[in-house]
């Protein structure tokens, strides 16, 4: 099942279920049977148990009042997390590009979920940050609170997945010595969406395409057959040193194609539109524009 967060004209934003090229509104009055006493959030869904809600809504009947034509909707980020959870040097065709050796273990950061932005949303480009890079993902989303636990149970708590952006500002984390704080946390650089699909709508993690493209030039074509440290692995890792709470994310790495490794440098300009294309998930468009200063304020 696809769930998505939207907006319909200036109202609340509300969760839905994609049904092909319609989406059924469960803040529609009808639905209130069905919810009780849940708010109509993804995040609370998913809160509850998404596999739970996903059986109860596979069998439930619509009124054709809940529902509402794709095209007449914007769609919002699906959630906002708590936070990211990104895994660097993942990929191992972008290692090779790099000419770098893999990592013995999981890389890993942290971005705030105040930097997620959703379909159409502007990622900023701060005029005082340079070399501001791309990264398309395949992102994964946290259904259970996860803490220490084992790679064979790891999967049990994942409650689905969704297409991230992991926008970068290069040169802040050279100038740190590698560190990623400042530069995976830049405002408006974590775009994801434009649903959250359940496990089952994704039947092998390990065999998605990934592509971006900016302005229509093709700058990532590949795969997650290239991972190296698997999601089981990330999850396991990560719950060790942290605790995953239901709506976080981990944004599993990105393939060969980063901005740097081009040509010119195919670092993002406003001006720009952005389009991350993961199997299975919508494409994830986003224009860009020049922020505020994110150094001096």
């Amino acid at each position: 099942m696809r769930f998505v967060t939207f907006r319909a004209g200036s109202g609340a934003p509300a969760a839905g279920v994609l049904l092909g090229e319609q989406v059924a509104d469960l803040s529609h009055p009808s639905c209130r049977g069905l919810l009780g006493d849940t708010a109509p959030s993804v995040l609370a869904l998913v809160e509850q148990g998404l596999q739970r809600w996903t059986d109860r809504l596979s069998t439930w009947a619509f009124d054709a009042g809940a529902l509402r034509p794709l095209s007449s909707v914007q769609l919002l980020a699906p959630l906002r997390p708590g936070k990211i959870v990104g895994a660097a040097f993942n990929f191992t065709d972008a290692l090779a590009e790099r000419n770098m050796p893999p990592p013995t273990e999981p890389v890993v950061f942290v971005r705030s979920g105040c930097t997620v932005i959703g379909p159409g949303d502007a990622i900023l480009v701060p005029p005082d940050v340079g070399n501001v890079g791309y990264e398309a993902e395949l992102a994964v989303v946290i259904g259970r609170r996860a803490l220490a636990v084992s790679r064979e149970q790891a999967m049990r708590h994942v409650a689905g997945y969704t297409a991230h952006n992991d926008v970068s500002g290069s040169h802040l984390v050279k100038t740190d010595g590698g560190n990623f704080v400042r530069g995976k946390n830049l405002p408006a650089s974590a775009p994801l969406g434009p649903w959250l699909a359940t496990p089952d709508e994704v039947p092998d993690p390990y065999n998605v395409r990934i592509r971006l493209d900016i302005d229509g030039r093709p700058l990532q074509d590949g795969s997650t057959a290239t991972m190296l440290f698997r999601i089981a692995e990330l999850i396991s890792y990560v719950s060790h040193r942290m605790p995953l709470e239901p709506g976080d994310v981990i944004a599993t790495g990105t393939p060969a194609g980063v901005a740097a490794m081009h040509q010119p440098p195919a670092w993002l300009v406003p001006g720009a539109t952005v389009t991350v294309n993961v199997e299975g998930f919508g494409p994830l468009v986003n224009p860009v524009r020049q922020g505020e200063a994110f150094l001096e304020r």
